[in-house]
């Protein structure tokens, strides 16, 4: 009886200091550095729009009058969330004279080269310009399945669908300049290897391993592609949201008995959608990274990178193979 007591005493002291920390730590988290207006006329594509991270992004750019363009896999899921959106900060569907914080759903799903091209030319054909192109969306340590082109599809949606989509937008990006491209990336680069010799992870699959391999991937693709738009007036950053609470981890199996102490201790530790998304608002609407291209930032602020994840030779060489691998080249 005493032993009870004095763990439930430990549960609910350790609730008690989660909940205090949670709370300390949400006050000073989230800020709007930048003005109501500042994106205003601006268009703005976000991949992975409808949930976490993406969502997160498209409301703060929103309020800041931006015209987004939710680019999503789901057009049921992304048509629910515009209209949840649009509710709740009091928007237009389409375009008009006092229209401000326009929003529009576009399909695109990264596990398809067509549904890449067929999204890339609906916008080239609707959209006279685009100010900022957000690679958010992505897929977490998912088992061993191809996309529809016979990609590992870690690799095929978080590296190559957004180095085609990147590629076939970068023409009207130059035409819109001064723009940018924003990466969402991970910290989990660190624990990623470029392995040219099995790249579609058919001579041995690890999800943890391919994920990594993954953002360290678009780490690489920014570094090739900053030098490729030198003098365009076309930046190019990648980024690191920190530990976030969404759904991308959907497919780790955790057991049910374990599910309600991970999620308070999420709760508790990990950062909000809007939080994690402060970075992402950062690269694609602050003054202060005006011209500043081909970096990696963590917290609003400038991060170094180890080698491998600046090895030139080794970016080259992935931009050259990922060309071939998407069409771009034979």
């Amino acid at each position: 009886m005493a032993a009870t007591a004095v763990v439930l005493a430990a549960a609910l002291g350790g609730g008690l200091l989660l909940i205090a920390r949670r709370l300390w730590s949400a006050a000073g988290k989230v800020t709007r550095s930048v003005s109501a207006a500042s994106m205003e006329g601006k268009t703005v594509i976000i991949t992975g729009a409808n949930s976490g991270l993406g969502r997160a992004t498209a409301a703060e750019l929103l309020r800041q009058h931006a015209r987004v363009i939710m680019a999503c896999r789901d057009r049921g899921r992304a048509e629910e969330a515009a209209r949840e959106l649009r509710a709740e900060l009091g928007l237009c569907s389409r375009g008009g004279g006092e229209c401000r914080g326009e929003l529009l759903v576009r399909e695109l799903d990264l596990a398809s080269l067509r549904s890449v091209r067929s999204f890339c030319q609906q916008v080239l054909q609707e959209q006279p310009r685009v100010d900022v192109l957000i690679n958010n969306a992505g897929i977490f340590q998912c088992p061993y399945t191809k996309t529809e082109d016979g990609f590992e599809m870690q690799f095929g949606v978080n590296h190559l669908g957004h180095f085609l989509l990147t590629n076939l937008l970068l023409g009207l990006l130059k035409s819109s300049a001064p723009s940018r491209i924003v990466v969402v990336s991970s910290s989990l680069y660190k624990y990623g290897e470029i392995n040219f010799d099995d790249l579609n992870s058919e001579l041995s699959y690890n999800k943890s391993f391919a994920y990594s391999r993954s953002k360290l991937a678009n780490l690489l693709f920014v570094r090739e592609l900053a030098r490729r738009l030198e003098g365009t007036g076309v930046t190019v950053n990648a980024l690191h949201p920190g530990i976030v609470r969404t759904n991308l981890g959907r497919h780790i199996h955790i057991p049910l008995l374990v599910k309600p102490l991970l999620n308070l201790v999420s709760w508790a530790f990990f950062r909000s959608p809007l939080e994690g998304a402060q970075t992402s608002i950062y690269l694609a609407s602050s003054p202060e990274v005006e011209g500043v291209s081909g970096k990696y930032f963590g917290n609003c602020k400038e991060q170094p990178l180890p080698p491998k994840a600046a090895d030139d030779l080794v970016a080259r060489k992935l931009w050259d193979i990922s060309e071939v691998m998407v069409g771009l080249l034979k």
